[in-house]
Order: C-alpha cells, then structure tokens, then sequence
C-alpha cells in the first residue's frame, strides 16, 4: 500500500517509494508495477501525475484526480510557482550554501538553462578508508531547484564535486561500490521530502511532507546524522 500524504477531490499526494516509475517511460525502461497504477487500484479512480519523480528519488509525488485540475497543476509547475525541497547525501563536504547555475543537455541534445539552490545541514567524518585517506567525509544538504530538468539534482551535484551517495552514472562509482561492499548499501540517497503549492480551487497554500524511508535512515545511523526532523 502507498502512503498517502494528502488527499481531497482534486488532489492527492503520496510518498513515493525508491525504485518505483512513476509511469511508462521510453527513458525509464520497463517495470513490473508503475506509480500511477498501484495508486489507481489503490483508491479506485484514475489519477494523473502533476509532476515527475526519477525511479530511484523517494518522496512526495503529486496526482490530480481530473484532467481540469491537472492543466492548472502542470500551469503551475511550468511557471515555478511549486517550491520542492530535497534532503541528499553527498561525497565530501560541500559549500555551506551555494546557487548552481549549470546548463544541462537534455535527452533532445537540447541545452536548457538550470538552476538548484542548495545548502548544507550537517557534516559527517567516518573511519571509512577511501584511496589515500583513512577516513571519509559526507555531508546532509537540502536542495531546492528552481527549474526542473531531467536528472538536475544529481548532475549538478556531480558537476560542484560533490555527487549524490548511491547515484548512477552520476555518482562516484569507487565511492558506490566502497558502500556496497561495506554496508550492502545500493540506493540512491536523495528524497523530496516537501512539495509546497496553491491549492488549485481553493488558492490554499499547501505544505506536503514526506518523510525519509528505512534506507535513508540507516545511512544516516551510519554517518551520525540527526533525520528527527525528517523521520
């Protein structure tokens, strides 16, 4: 069963599980089970996503329950006026805050401007050898795109240095197998954790939290993070 987060008759939100596709996608490749539909047979009504998650990104994921809500929902994605938070775990200790503003080439080799806000929330230094260091460093950043480009998060983490832990192809491949082997740790360690929006009738503003799932929470045991406040 999914976890509903929100719902009424024209919106409802969920918390998406790691791994599972939103729906069918030619980029995505084939799955067994798909959002749309586990949400479908879940409530007993079609649903049509608002916005997009990548398979392995958890978190708040957002469906209208008609095809008029949907037009003003994907009006207000298109025109930024939907806030997104994230939580990621990166190599390294990234800047304290920092604005990156990195175009990226879509799957058209189209290049569109891109632009992700982040800042840093806690640090964390582990007796874990790494190459030529005997220890090493992550860090827990919130991050807040202010466009909405395929793979943003993690390609521009990858651009600054500092990719996301877990992320294919755009992560550290020694640093992933290093987890792997160590903490039989696969998962890609980013999740959406607000979505903030005008209701699309009532012109409400709407706060969705979704709070971080068991994996998340075990790497953060590992690293001596604090999630409570996302837990």
């Amino acid at each position: 069963m999914l976890e509903i987060l929100y719902r009424d008759e024209h919106l409802i939100a969920i918390n998406k599980p790691s791994g599972l596709l939103v729906h069918k996608s030619f980029y995505a490749g084939e799955a067994n089970t798909y959002a749309i539909q586990e949400l479908r047979d879940q409530i007993g009504q079609y649903v049509y996503p608002a916005h997009r998650l990548d398979r392995k990104t958890s978190g708040v994921l957002l469906f209208t329950l008609d095809k008029d809500t949907l037009r003003i929902m994907n009006d207000q994605f298109a025109t930024r006026q939907v806030e997104k938070k994230y939580l990621a775990i990166l190599r390294g200790w990234a800047k304290e805050e920092e604005t990156i503003d990195y175009d990226l080439i879509n799957e058209d080799e189209i290049q569109q401007n891109a632009i992700t806000f982040y800042h840093r929330l806690q640090t964390s230094e582990i007796d874990l050898a790494f190459g030529k260091h005997q220890t090493s460093r992550y860090c827990l950043v919130e991050a807040i795109p202010e466009t909405g480009r395929m793979h943003q998060l993690r390609k521009h983490f990858k651009h600054i240095l500092h990719p996301i832990l877990g992320c294919r192809p755009y992560g550290c491949n020694k640093q992933n197998k290093l987890w792997l082997e160590t903490f039989d740790m696969n998962k890609l360690m980013l999740h959406a954790h607000q979505l903030v929006i005008n209701h699309p009738i009532t012109k409400e503003k709407i706060i969705l939290n979704a709070t971080v799932n068991d994996e998340f929470k075990r790497v953060g045991r590992i690293l001596n993070f604090d999630l409570s406040a996302y837990s």
